[in-house]
C-alpha cells in the first residue's frame, strides 16, 4: 500500500485534539493516527506549517455556490458545480438542496442525485426542501406549490433514497402525518421537520415517529413562548432531535443560538448548515429565485441576502465562516465548534464514513490556519482543484 503521511499541525479527529502526531493515510482512506516520529517507511510526506488538519466539512444545506442554483438547473452538473464552489471553505460533502418547485423540477433532482453520488466529487445525497412546506411559514418560498404528502410520494422518496444512499426532506408537522414519518424513516429517508407552524405536542409525536431533527432552527417555525413551546422548544427539548442552524449573524441573534447551545439535552446536537446560495464563491451582486430578484447587501459579519420586501432569503456564508462564527460570537472552543462542522452532521445523516479521521474513513481532509482560515482540501488524499 502506498501511504501519504501529514504532519506539523494538530490533528483533530472529529472528537479531539492529538499533539504531536502524524496523520497516516492509504489508498484513500485513514490508516492510522500515530506518534510524530513513527510512521511507515519510504511513505509521501505532507508537511503543514502548524495550524489544525481536521476532516473535511459536511453541509447537509447548501442550495448553490459558484454562482449556480439547484433550482436553476437541476442536473449533476449543477450539483458538481455547487460542490466546488464550496470546497475552497473546508467543505468536502455537500447535501445540494432543492427549494420548493414544481414536480418535475424535484424528479430532476433526484435523478441528478442519483448519478452525481457515483461520482468522488463531493456530492454525497439530495436534500428537498419542500414542497411539504407550511404556508404559514413559507420564508422566501412559493406558498402556491406547497402541499401536503400523499402516500405516493411516501413511495417515490423511499424508491429514491434507495437509489441515492442520503436523502433527506424537509417536511412541515402539519403536511406529514405520523404514520408517514415513520414509513419515511423506517424506509431510510431522514426527514427534518421546518417551515412549520407546529405546536409542541405535533412536533414531539413526528420525532417520537421517526423525524430525525430540524432545519435551521428558529427560522421558519414556531417560535418559543412559556405556554406554548412550538417547534423550537420541541427541538431544544426532545432528546433525538438534531438542530441545524445558520451561524451568519443575520438569522439568528447570536443570544439565542447560546441560549440553544447551552439547553439542548439528549443525543440530539446542534450542527452547522450554510443554507447557501448561489453568490458564495462570486462577487455577484443579485440571483434570481423562483422568478423574483435576491440582492446582496454586504455589512455586519457577512452579507445579506434578501427579496425585495426584506425577507431572508438563504444565506451567503461558507462553513468556515461558521466555524469563526462559533468562536467568536457563541463561545465555543474550536473543537466543539470544528464538531459541528464535521461529526456532527455525519452523525445526523447516519455517515459512517466520513466526519471522523478513525481507521477506514475516508480521507477527506481540511487544514485551516491558526486565523481560522482554510489553507487546503483533500478529498479521498488526494488535493482539491
Amino acid at each position: 500500500m502506498d501511504y501519504k503521511v501529514f504532519t506539523g499541525a494538530r490533528i483533530f479527529d472529529g472528537d479531539r485534539f492529538h499533539e504531536d502526531s502524524a496523520l497516516v493515510v492509504g489508498n484513500g482512506r485513514i490508516h492510522a493516527i500515530t506518534g510524530a516520529n513513527d510512521v511507515p517507511d519510504n511513505a509521501e510526506t505532507i508537511r503543514l506549517n502548524g495550524g489544525v488538519l481536521a476532516p473535511g466539512f459536511i453541509d447537509a444545506q447548501v442550495n448553490g455556490g459558484g454562482g449556480r442554483m439547484l433550482n436553476d438547473e437541476p442536473s449533476p452538473d449543477s450539483m458538481y458545480m455547487i460542490a466546488a464552489g464550496h470546497r475552497p471553505y473546508g467543505t468536502t460533502s455537500v447535501l445540494p438542496t432543492l427549494i420548493t418547485d414544481v414536480a418535475a423540477a424535484t424528479m430532476a433532482a433526484i435523478e441528478a442525485a442519483v448519478e452525481a453520488v457515483k461520482t468522488n466529487r463531493g456530492v454525497i445525497g439530495l436534500h428537498l426542501e419542500g414542497p411539504h412546506l407550511a404556508p404559514a411559514r413559507k420564508g422566501a418560498h412559493l406558498a402556491e406549490l406547497m402541499r401536503p404528502v400523499e402516500d405516493s410520494d411516501v413511495k417515490t422518496f423511499i424508491r429514491a433514497r434507495e437509489a441515492i444512499g442520503t436523502l433527506l426532506i424537509t417536511m412541515a408537522a402539519e403536511q406529514v402525518t405520523e404514520r408517514q414519518v415513520q414509513a419515511l424513516s423506517e424506509g431510510g429517508v431522514i426527514i427534518s421537520l421546518g417551515h412549520s407552524d407546529s405546536t409542541t405536542e405535533a412536533a414531539n409525536a413526528r420525532f417520537d415517529a421517526g423525524a430525525r431533527g430540524v432545519t435551521h432552527l428558529f427560522n421558519a417555525m414556531s417560535q418559543m413562548g412559556h405556554r406554548a413551546p412550538g417547534l423550537v422548544g420541541a427541538a431544544i427539548d426532545h432528546p433525538a432531535a438534531w438542530c441545524g442552524i445558520i451561524a451568519d449573524g443575520h438569522h439568528v441573534e447570536p443570544t439565542a443560538l447560546r441560549i440553544a447551545l447551552r439547553a439542548k439535552r439528549g443525543e440530539g446536537r446542534l450542527f452547522f448548515v450554510t443554507d447557501a446560495m448561489s453568490l458564495v464563491g462570486t462577487d455577484l451582486p443579485s440571483f434570481t429565485l423562483n422568478g423574483r430578484t435576491v440582492y446582496r447587501t454586504k455589512g455586519g459579519y457577512c452579507s445579506k441576502l434578501t427579496l425585495d420586501d426584506g425577507t431572508l432569503a438563504g444565506s451567503d456564508v461558507d462553513m468556515i465562516s461558521t466555524i469563526r462564527y462559533g468562536v467568536n460570537f457563541l463561545e465555543l472552543p474550536l473543537a466543539e465548534a470544528l464538531r459541528m462542522a464535521t461529526s456532527y452532521p455525519a452523525r445526523f445523516l447516519r455517515l459512517a464514513d466520513r466526519g471522523h479521521l478513525t481507521p477506514g474513513t475516508r480521507a477527506d481532509l481540511v487544514h485551516i490556519n491558526d486565523g481560522i482560515e482554510v489553507t487546503e482540501t483533500w478529498i479521498s488524499g488526494q488535493p482539491s482543484a
